[in-house]
């Protein structure tokens, strides 16, 4: 698995606004994941976390991602 996945959901995300909309209403990790799954990205939830660098900005995610995932 490779955190490059997570890099295409992302550039997806902003791509697509309706999927970026989706993105900022998820307030867990495992909704984020979820979503990411049915778009057809199969991330891995340690894949987000450190010492990895964040693949998502701040707005575009919920706050509580954002603080959970970016260190904000």
């Amino acid at each position: 698995m490779s955190i490059q996945v997570i890099r295409d959901f992302s550039a997806k995300a902003i791509a697509d606004a309706a999927l970026g909309e989706k993105l900022k209403a998820c307030e867990k990790l495992r909704e984020l994941i979820k979503l990411a799954r049915e778009e057809g990205f199969n991330v891995d939830e340690e894949l987000f976390y450190p010492p990895n660098e964040p693949q998502f900005t701040a707005e575009q995610l919920s706050e509580k991602l954002a603080n959970a995932l970016l260190r904000v």
